[in-house]
């Protein structure tokens, strides 16, 4: 007769003692790309109700569904009109290759949507590539170019990030390259530390002030977002729209990095779910909803996600992860020639696999998305990636409207939290939306 296994501690498992050896050999806390891998409340916890007798579905080849989407209608002299409401979020080049920006920026102007640029300013690919872009504005400063500023379609203030909210960003020296060097005013190979907060400010009033000098050098044309990592958000989001804010955008903790400490990605901030209920009870507080639009981020996957974060009151979302994967992060091969090539010795010498892969801080990309190297970055070209991510943005559009026309929506824009239901009492409870089956929301009275 075989003896059992021996039983780990739930407390102090495999993964806690290998932490724990690690911090005693280096005295040093890990780095790691990517975002929580912890199991957190996700959109595949709700449900919508499509029609049937009661509530008729529409005719998908006969009845259109439309998924226009116009960002920036407070103030803004130039909204930004979009074809759909799925937009690609802020990565900078320099996490990203100069080829991955350039093909982001195609697939973007090809499917009618907007990209984002992310840390380290502006680049001519990616300006070039993108029709409608967004110009971010971070507590570092690298780049921040006042004339990019008045060449972007508009602008966003970041005052944090979901995988790291109240943290700064980090390139480690082997991703700043001579190139990402000059853009941020920094010695090439020296690890870049930003900033945890804007220097121009200490406060919402002197935000408010940041946001009428960027409206005045832009001569008021521009719509201004302002993105929080998710953590107060109910106050966050009301200081935002007194601030000044045409838009807001809410990252939740599932939201990705090039690089950061494993201590923020998997401990602080909240999930996106929880967020996005939060955002909206604070525009609809301020009877703000629609005159302020939202942008929700961090683990939005696919048209359902969409969809949901939609119906629970979104009026647009921002890609990160997902759209690195689309571009092949994680793959086992990467195309050349139109040859797939496989990748997995470079993989296995970083000590990863397919599928378990987030060494994007380390520039050693086996696919040539998260990397500076000139013959890594390669693997990517930009017509590839284009076409890659213009597929996966069409895919989740046909999706969501899919979803909709199932719910009898003739706009994706009229999805409302009624169309909703929650598995567990959890979700019920984060997301304010009946359990399934019944009329109950934990916390509100029948």
């Amino acid at each position: 007769m075989s003896k059992p296994a021996p039983e780990q501690s739930f407390t102090f498992n495999q993964n806690v003692i290998d932490y724990i050896q690690r911090a005693s050999a280096t005295g040093l806390y890990e780095i790691r790309g990517l975002g929580a891998k912890r199991p957190l409340p996700t959109f595949d916890d709700l449900l919508f109700l499509a029609g049937s007798a009661s509530r008729y579905p529409l005719e998908g080849y006969r009845e259109r569904c439309l998924t226009k989407t116009v960002l920036g209608t407070r103030y803004a002299k130039n909204p930004i009109e979009l074809a759909i409401p799925i937009t690609i979020a802020g990565m900078s080049f320099g996490a990203l290759s100069a080829n991955v920006k350039q093909a982001l920026g195609r697939a973007a102007t090809e499917t009618g949507t907007s990209t984002t640029t992310g840390d380290g300013g502006m680049t001519e690919e990616e300006r070039g590539s993108s029709k409608t872009l967004v110009y971010q504005c971070l507590p570092s400063r690298y780049g921040f170019n006042p004339n990019d500023l008045r060449r972007a379609d508009a602008i966003e203030i970041v005052i944090g990030q979901g995988a790291k909210p109240g943290g700064g960003g980090m390139l480690l020296g082997q991703k700043v390259n001579p190139r990402v060097a000059a853009m941020r005013t920094l010695p090439a190979g020296v690890d870049q530390r930003s900033a945890c907060r804007h220097p121009d400010w200490t406060g919402p009033d002197d935000l408010t002030i940041k946001v009428r000098e960027l409206r005045e050098i832009t001569d008021w044309e521009k719509p201004i977002y302002i993105k929080i990592g998710a953590t107060r958000v109910f106050n966050d989001v009301k200081l935002a729209v007194h601030a000044g804010a045409d838009v807001v955008v809410v990252d939740g903790m599932q939201g990705g990095t090039a690089a950061t400490q494993l201590a923020f990605i998997e401990h602080v901030g909240i999930p996106t779910l929880a967020a996005v209920r939060q955002a909206v009870d604070a525009l609809e507080d301020m009877n703000m909803r629609g005159k302020v639009q939202l942008i929700v981020s961090g683990g939005i996957r696919t048209g359902a996600d969409v969809a949901k974060a939609l119906a629970m009151g979104a009026d647009a979302v921002a890609l990160g992860q997902g759209v690195l994967i689309s571009l092949g992060c994680n793959s086992p091969t990467y195309v050349q020639d139109g040859e797939h090539i496989s990748a997995i010795a470079d993989y296995d010498a970083l000590g990863t696999s397919p599928g378990a892969c987030h060494h994007c801080h380390t520039g050693k990309c086996p696919v040539g998305v998260t990397t500076q190297d000139e013959i890594l970055e390669q693997r990517l070209q930009p017509d590839v990636g284009a076409k890659r991510v213009r597929n996966y943005l069409k895919t989740l559009t046909m999706e969501l409207t899919t979803i909709a026309r199932a719910c009898g929506k003739s706009n994706v824009h009229h999805l409302e939290q009624e169309d909703l239901v929650a598995l567990t009492i959890e979700a019920a409870a984060i997301a304010g939306v009946p359990l399934v089956g019944t009329n109950w929301i934990p916390g509100k009275a029948f």
